[in-house]
C-alpha cells in the first residue's frame, strides 16, 4: 500500500514541479526538460523489460490463452473507448465531434486507462495470500495481455498521428520483425537479469531510439524523422529473456524506485496548465479553453468511472465460476501504474495537451490512491466466494 501511495505522491509532486519550475528556472528550464526526456524514456525502457519477463506461454499450447486474449483486449477496449467518447463529447465544441484529427488525439491519449498495473497488482495479492486462487492465475495472464494489448494498439494509434509517410512502413516493418523475433526466440537467452543489467539494456534501447531520431531529424527534418517509442523493443527483449524467478531483495527494492522516480518524471513532463492553450501548436485537444478545477475535479470522478465500469468485462465470461469470483477477477483489474502512464509520456510526444492531458493524469493519480480498497474488496470476495 505503501508502494501505490508514494506512486500517486511522486506523480502529483511532479505535476507541481512541472508548473512551478519553468517560471523559476526561465530558459535554463530546457536544459531539465531534455534531462527528464532522457530519464524518463530509459525508465520506461526498464519497465518495460520487466513486463515482458513477466510474459510466458506455453507455446505447444497456444489455444488455451485465446479466450484469455480475447477477454484481456476487451478489458483494455472498453475503457479506453469510453474515455475517448467521453473527451470527444464533454471536453470539444460540437463542431468538432467529426473530426478525424480530434479522434485521434483523444484515441491516443485515453489509451492510459487501458492497461492494468501487473507489478503493483500481482505484489499487493500475492501479500494477502491469495497466490494459490484461481483469481490470481486467472489475473496474472489477463493482465499480461492487457498489457501487451496495449503495446501492440499504440502502433496503429501512432501511425494514425504520423500519417501516410514512408515512416509508416519502416515502423511497421520494425513491428512485425519484432513481434516474430520475440515469438520465435521467446525466454531463449540466458541473459544478467540483475537491476543494474536491466537498466543497462534499457539504456541501450532507448539510446538506439534517439540515435535514430536525431540522425532521421537531421536527414529529413522534424516533420519526417522516424520516432520509434521505446515500449514493444523493450517488452520483446523482457518477452527473449530467460526468466530468473528468485530475484534479490535490492533488486526488487532499486525496480521499485526506478518505477518511482518514473511517475515522478511524468509529472514533471506536464506541460504548464496557463501555457496549454498558447502553446498548443497544431494539436486540437491543447487548443480547448481549460475548465475550472470544480469542473476538472468532476471529469476526474466521471473519467475514473468510466474506465473501472470498462473493466468490468471479465464478468461476462468464465461463467462456470461465482459471480463473487468473476467480480473480483475484474475489481482487480481496476488497478492501473506505469504502463498508463507510458501511455501519457507518448501522448506528451505529440504535444497533446489541455484540459484531456490534466484529467487524464489526475484520474491515474486517483485511481493509484484507490488500489488498496480495490485489493481488500478482491480479498473479501475471494474469501467469501470459498466460503459459499
Amino acid at each position: 500500500m505503501k508502494k501505490v501511495l508514494s506512486f500517486s505522491m511522486l506523480l502529483m509532486v511532479g505535476l507541481l514541479l512541472s508548473q512551478v519550475l519553468p517560471t523559476v528556472m526561465g530558459e535554463s528550464y530546457a536544459t531539465l526538460s531534455n534531462v527528464v526526456y532522457m530519464l524518463l524514456g530509459t525508465c520506461l525502457a526498464f519497465i518495460m523489460i520487466n513486463v515482458g519477463r513477466e510474459f510466458e506461454l506455453d507455446k505447444n499450447n497456444v489455444g488455451i490463452y485465446v479466450k484469455d486474449y480475447c477477454v484481456a483486449m476487451l478489458a483494455a477496449a472498453a475503457p479506453w473507448i469510453l474515455i475517448a467518447i467521453y473527451y470527444v463529447l464533454f471536453l470539444l465544441p460540437s463542431d468538432l465531434w467529426s473530426s478525424g484529427d480530434a479522434w485521434k488525439e483523444t484515441l491516443l491519449l485515453s489509451r492510459f486507462a487501458a492497461p492494468t498495473s501487473a507489478g503493483i497488482l500481482f505484489s499487493m495479492l500475492a501479500a494477502l495470500g491469495l497466490q494459490q486462487s484461481w483469481i490470481y492465475r486467472k489475473i496474472q495472464v489477463l493482465a499480461i495481455f492487457d498489457d501487451l494489448d496495449t503495446i501492440l494498439l499504440m502502433i496503429p494509434l501512432q501511425i494514425a498521428m504520423i500519417g501516410l509517410h514512408w515512416q509508416m512502413g519502416v515502423i511497421l516493418f520494425i513491428v512485425i520483425g519484432l513481434l516474430w523475433f520475440g515469438w520465435k526466440k521467446m525466454s531463449c537467452y540466458k541473459m544478467r537479469q540483475e537491476w543494474w543489467a536491466i537498466l543497462c539494456y534499457a539504456i541501450i534501447i532507448f539510446g538506439a531510439i534517439h540515435i535514430i531520431y536525431v540522425t532521421t531529424k537531421h536527414l529529413f527534418g522534424p516533420d519526417d524523422a522516424l520516432h520509434i517509442e521505446v515500449l514493444l523493443p523493450a517488452f520483446v527483449l523482457g518477452m527473449v529473456i530467460k526468466r530468473e524467478h528468485k530475484g534479490a531483495k535490492m533488486d526488487e527494492g532499486i525496480t521499485t524506485v526506478i518505477s518511482l522516480l518514473f511517475m515522478l518524471l511524468v509529472g514533471m513532463s506536464m506541460p504548464q496548465i496557463s501555457a496549454s492553450v498558447t502553446d498548443a501548436g497544431n494539436s486540437i485537444m491543447a487548443s480547448q479553453p481549460m475548465p475550472s478545477w470544480g469542473i476538472i475535479a468532476l471529469h476526474v470522478l466521471a473519467v475514473t468511472l468510466l474506465s473501472n465500469i470498462g473493466k468490468l468485462v471479465p464478468m461476462l465470461f468464465y461463467r462456470n465460476h461465482s459471480i463473487k469470483e468473476r467480480l473480483a477477477l475484474s475489481i482487480g483489474m481496476f488497478t492501473r501504474g506505469e504502463v498508463g502512464a507510458g501511455v501519457i509520456f507518448i501522448a506528451l510526444n505529440y504535444n497533446i495537451g489541455g484540459a484531456a492531458l490534466l484529467i487524464s493524469v489526475l484520474t491515474l493519480v486517483l485511481n493509484l490512491i484507490l488500489t488498496g480498497g480495490f485489493v481488500l474488496i478482491v480479498k473479501r470476495l475471494a474469501i467469501n466466494s470459498y466460503n459459499d
